[in-house]
């Protein structure tokens, strides 16, 4: 049986090979290796020790960290981490003066090359002021930290829900086929959550059964897909009549009343 944080098998998309590293409690640090080039990278690395041991234990080496803002839990190991390998930092324009060891800051509409990958930049603020989203959209993945959440989205710390309706907006349009590899193991209580308010969902009962079956095992429920999501995570729905109906948001409310009405229930869950 898998541990209840297993780093599992690779999952490989195009080119691109990522590697789960559980970290934490929660979390999951992305170890991204571009094929083609052979290029190394992590995405919002919590920790040293472990990172380390997961590049180490491949025998690679690190050239780059991947920041998507700056929580403790997403650049904890950045230093230590830049001392060992001597990698760049990239991370976002709008929270440079908070991301440990940052010498690569990109803005929305930048994109940035791992090897033969492009990475294109998303300014998603809302859960921190300073957030960002990391897009390569030639495999179609997509590391939106704790902005997108499977079955849910972060908790907005220094932003409003004008902005971060405004920041998943941005995710919607990606191609349904979109892997989301999100930055903690929330999904299990996400879905008591958004069957809470959804019950009736036929894509979402199923789903929250599988995951759930997944969790009983101590296997992963990330990556999920941007068409799960739409279909089934309610903070990508808001405007849905039924979620609607159960928070008691009138028809007359804007999409960001709505929004804010499903965000403000899960932070009273």
């Amino acid at each position: 049986m898998a541990t209840a944080m297993s780093e599992s098998n690779p999952i490989t998309v195009g080119n691109l090979e990522v590697q789960r590293i559980p970290c934490l409690s929660d979390n999951y640090v992305w170890l991204l290796q571009e094929k083609n080039s052979g290029k190394v990278a992590v995405v919002d690395p919590s920790e040293f020790k472990p990172v380390a041991s997961a590049i180490q234990d491949r025998g690679l080496k690190l050239d780059y960290i991947l920041n998507t803002h700056h929580h403790w839990d997403h650049t904890g190991g950045n230093e230590d981490l830049k001392s060992k390998f001597h990698c760049t930092v990239v991370g976002p324009q709008a929270d440079k003066g908070r991301i440990p060891g940052i010498d690569t800051a990109l803005a929305d509409g930048e994109s940035w090359q791992f090897g033969d990958l492009e990475m294109q930049v998303f300014d998603t603020p809302g859960h921190t002021r300073g957030h960002i989203t990391l897009w390569f959209p030639e495999v179609q993945a997509l590391f939106p930290g704790d902005t997108l959440f499977a079955l849910g989205c972060g908790r907005m710390f220094e932003g409003n829900a004008q902005q971060m309706w405004t920041s998943l907006s941005k995710l919607k349009p990606l191609p349904p086929a979109t892997k989301v590899f999100c930055a903690h193991e929330y999904t299990h209580s996400n879905a008591k959550f958004a069957l809470s308010i959804d019950p009736d969902n036929q894509a979402l009962q199923k789903r929250a059964a599988l995951i759930n079956d997944l969790r009983k095992q101590g296997i992963p429920t990330i990556p999920s897909t941007l068409q799960e999501e739409l279909d089934t995570n309610p903070f990508l729905r808001p405007d849905d009549p039924a979620i609607r109906k159960n928070l008691r948001v009138p028809e007359s409310a804007s999409t960001v009343d709505a929004f804010a009405a499903v965000r403000k229930a899960k932070d009273n869950f």
